[in-house]
């Protein structure tokens, strides 16, 4: 069945001589792998470009229930970055989402919520040059898309709980914050990507609460794996 949807390229490995395998999450079926095959021993060498990693694409697919990778018939790109490629800062940035989105999407279904929120805040990390502080929000507010955002009826109390998801008044478990991790969340919970410049944020608080939102997705997805990129993430933003 020839389907068109949208998808962004979440993964990429070589396999055998000139074939790669590509994770997308697509807008119409969720997580898909496809099978490319001698697309590495293309004479136009730009066809590698397409899937470079958080590229947003239209495909037309050869899609059967049956089989576990799919084909791509055709592709084009359906927004081209002006700088998400090409500024080594948001390179590390690309290569560290990527592999976070890889580990903690897995639904294989259709959710066009999730989907224009990757779309739509990918384009306004290309436009901008002052990001420092873009994934942390945008972990953040991933958690509202899959199902672990924090309940913020008591965001005035003392402790957040992890394992939970909710501020409490007393610390109930290993995983209750406090202090400046605490503090650094419900500033960002109460703010948006426009608005996240004015955060005064430096290296150390950004690296421990960043930290802490992987420890969030580590007790709230079965899956997830802490990313490999993530000691040169932190090295590239100290």
């Amino acid at each position: 069945m020839l389907l068109t949807t949208n998808a962004i390229v979440l993964s990429k490995i070589k396999y055998r001589d000139n074939d790669l395998i590509i994770k997308c999450y697509t807008q119409k079926e969720g997580i898909v792998s496809y099978l490319l095959k001698g697309v590495l021993k293309s004479k136009k060498g730009s066809k590698t470009a397409y899937y470079q990693l958080l590229t947003q694409l239209q495909i037309v697919t050869d899609t059967k229930p049956s089989r576990s990778l799919q084909y791509i018939k055709e592709v084009k790109v359906n927004h081209l970055y002006s700088s998400l490629h090409t500024n080594v800062l948001k390179g590390a940035i690309v290569m560290f989402l990527a592999e976070v989105l890889s580990s903690s999407l897995q639904e294989e279904e259709q959710n066009d919520t999730l989907y224009h929120y990757l779309e739509a805040t990918l384009q306004w990390l290309d436009t901008q040059e002052k990001f420092a502080n873009f994934h942390l929000l945008f972990l953040l507010n991933l958690t509202k898309h899959i199902g672990f955002y924090p309940d913020m009826s008591k965001i005035r109390a003392p402790y957040f709980n992890l394992e939970d998801g909710k501020f409490q008044e007393n610390m109930q478990s290993k995983y209750s914050i406090s202090g400046e991790n605490l503090t650094l969340l419900k500033q960002l919970l109460g703010t948006t990507f426009d608005a996240l410049e004015t955060a005064k944020i430096n290296a150390k608080q950004r690296q421990s609460f960043l930290s802490l939102i992987l420890m969030y997705f580590e007790l709230h997805l079965g899956n997830f794996r802490k990313p490999k990129s993530l000691q040169i993430f932190n090295d590239v933003f100290s």
